[in-house]
């Protein structure tokens, strides 16, 4: 076996093959740190801890930008941009809804976001099938103080996707293989 220094590059040579290995240009950028009371994870759970008190006007705020959205897709109807929006929208709050204390409402969302992924023709979505998700997303949001909301969040969120799942089949009725991955 042949070996370089630490700056050059190192070949391990074998009876039938060699390894090279090349120089590790970042192991010197890269500082350890052994402090006492220096753990990464405490300091993040510590920053997180002192963002908590804005998460419910954050959560407040992606339920108006998601309620716009509604508004844009019933005005101007569900093309391209509006789609794009309402998408977004919904999957911001699926993504963000546990992380500021609103995990019930992630549910709702998440079925928002799957009937339109999964539509085949977005246009013929239901207007009152998209005003159902954004209003049970607010309404979980709103009331998440009330002790009862568990159960009232997962009866909703539970009804909506059996709507849904009943509008998804419907519309890939002739699409019988991927009906089989949707439900």
């Amino acid at each position: 076996m042949i070996s370089g220094s630490s700056n050059r590059i190192q070949v391990d040579v074998f009876a039938d093959h060699e390894v090279i290995i090349p120089v590790n240009k970042l192991k010197n950028a890269v500082a350890k740190v052994t402090l006492a009371g220096d753990d990464p994870l405490a300091k993040a759970e510590a920053a997180l801890a002192q963002l908590s008190g804005e998460f419910a006007s954050w959560m407040s705020a992606e339920c108006d930008r998601l309620d716009a959205a509604r508004h844009k897709v019933r005005d101007a109807g569900l093309n391209t941009s509006t789609f794009n929006e309402l998408f977004h929208a919904a999957h911001d709050i699926k993504g963000d809804a546990a992380t500021f204390g609103f995990a019930l409402a992630a549910g709702a969302a998440e079925s928002l976001c799957r009937v339109l992924e999964h539509s085949p023709v977005p246009a013929r979505i239901p207007m009152a099938l998209v005003d159902q998700h954004v209003d049970a997303v607010r309404a979980i949001v709103r009331e998440y103080a009330r002790p009862d909301i568990n159960d009232i969040a997962t009866a909703l969120v539970r009804r909506l996707r059996h709507v849904s799942d009943e509008f998804l089949i419907h519309e890939n009725r002739h699409r019988p293989d991927y009906l089989q991955d949707l439900v």
